[in-house]
C-alpha cells in the first residue's frame, strides 16, 4: 500500500524526508541486529519442537548462510564502492536469515553456504542496481529496503529449498514419504518428476503468500482509514511528530533542548480536524 500518492493510501513520506535520512543511531541497530541473528538462532532451531540433529543443522545452517550472506554484502560493497559499512552488513545479515528459514534444517551445510552467496549478492543487485533503475521503484518509499530483504531474500530461500532440499533430511523431520524430494537430487536420482514437482509447490506457496498479503493488507488499511486517515497532509508532514502528539521524539538540535520556532503558532493536527469537522456536519 506505500506506493504512488493518493489521498487514500499511506502514500511516500514527504520529498524534503526522502533527500536526506541519515540513520539516527547506528549503535542501537546493530545492537539490535545482533538480538536478532541471535533470536533467529531460537527461531529457527526450535521449528522441529525438539532436541534432535535436525535441530542441530538448522541452527548450523543458519549461521553458515547469515555469516556468508553478510560477507557477500560487504564484499560487494566493498567492491564497488570502495568501503563497506555497517548498514549494509546489517543487511546481509537479514537477508542471509530469511533465505535459510524455509530449509534450515532440511539442506545440508554446503547448501546453505550457497544460499549465503545468492541471498548476499541477488538482493543487494535489487536493492543497489534495480531499484535506482526502475522508475516503479523510484515512486515506492520502501524506507528500510523491506522488499529486498525479505520479499526477494524470502522467494530465494523458499525455491532454493525446493532445489537442494535432501530426501534423508525430509524424511527425518517429515515423516517417511517418497513424494519430497529437492529438485537437485531428484535429478541425480532419476525422480525429475518429482523434484519438480516439489518446486511447483515452492512457487505456489510463494504465489499465495504473495496474494494474501496484497489482499489482507489492503482490507486492514481500507478498515482503518474510515477511522482516521492514513496520511496526514503535506503541512503536518513538513512539521512532524510535534504536529500530531505536541512533542519530538528525538531533540536533534541540542542536549535536550528543542529548536525555537518563533514563527509557528499552535496548530490543530490534521486527523483531529477532520474528526472535529465530522461530527459539526453531523450536528448540522
Amino acid at each position: 500500500m506505500i506506493g504512488e500518492y493518493d489521498d487514500d493510501q499511506v502514500g511516500p513520506r514527504h520529498s524534503q524526508d526522502r533527500q536526506n535520512f541519515p540513520p539516527n543511531n547506528i549503535i542501537l541497530m546493530l545492537g539490535g541486529a545482533g538480538f536478532l541473528w541471535l533470536g533467529w538462532t531460537g527461531f529457527n532451531g526450535g521449528s522441529p519442537y525438539a532436541a534432535n540433529r535436525i535441530t542441530s543443522l538448522a541452527i548450523l545452517n543458519t549461521h553458515l548462510c547469515t555469516a556468508t550472506s553478510l560477507f557477500v554484502w560487504m564484499s560487494l560493497d566493498l567492491i564497488v564502492y570502495k568501503k563497506s559499512s555497517v548498514i549494509g552488513a546489517v543487511q546481509g545479515m537479514i537477508t542471509g536469515l530469511v533465505c535459510i528459514t524455509p530449509g534450515a534444517g532440511v539442506v545440508e551445510s554446503w547448501a546453505a553456504i550457497l544460499m549465503g552467496l545468492m541471498s548476499g549478492s541477488i538482493p543487494w543487485y535489487t536493492m543497489m542496481v534495480v531499484h535506482k533503475r526502475l522508475a516503479f521503484f523510484q515512486k515506492v518509499d520502501d524506507t528500510l529496503a523491506v522488499f529486498h530483504t525479505h520479499a526477494v531474500a524470502g522467494l530465494l530461500g523458499g525455491v532454493l529449498s525446493g532445489l537442494f532440499a535432501k530426501p534423508p533430511l525430509l524424511r527425518m523431520f517429515y515423516g517417511n514419504s517418497n513424494h519430497r524430494i529437492g529438485l537437485v537430487y531428484s535429478i541425480l536420482d532419476k525422480e525429475f518428476k518429482e523434484g519438480a514437482k516439489q518446486m511447483m509447490y515452492q512457487l505456489l506457496g510463494a504465489g499465495f503468500v504473495t496474494v494474501w498479503n496484497l489482499v489482507v493488507t489492503s482490507l486492514i488499511c481500507i478498515l482503518i482509514s474510515r477511522i482516521v486517515d492514513l496520511r496526514m497532509d503535506e503541512e503536518d508532514l513538513l512539521i512532524g511528530d510535534d504536529a500530531v502528539h505536541g512533542e519530538e521524539a528525538y531533540a536533534l538540535w541540542g542536549d535536550g533542548e528543542r529548536m525555537p520556532r518563533l514563527l509557528m503558532t499552535p496548530r490543530i493536527p490534521y486527523i483531529c480536524r477532520r474528526m472535529s469537522r465530522q461530527s459539526d456536519d453531523e450536528q448540522i
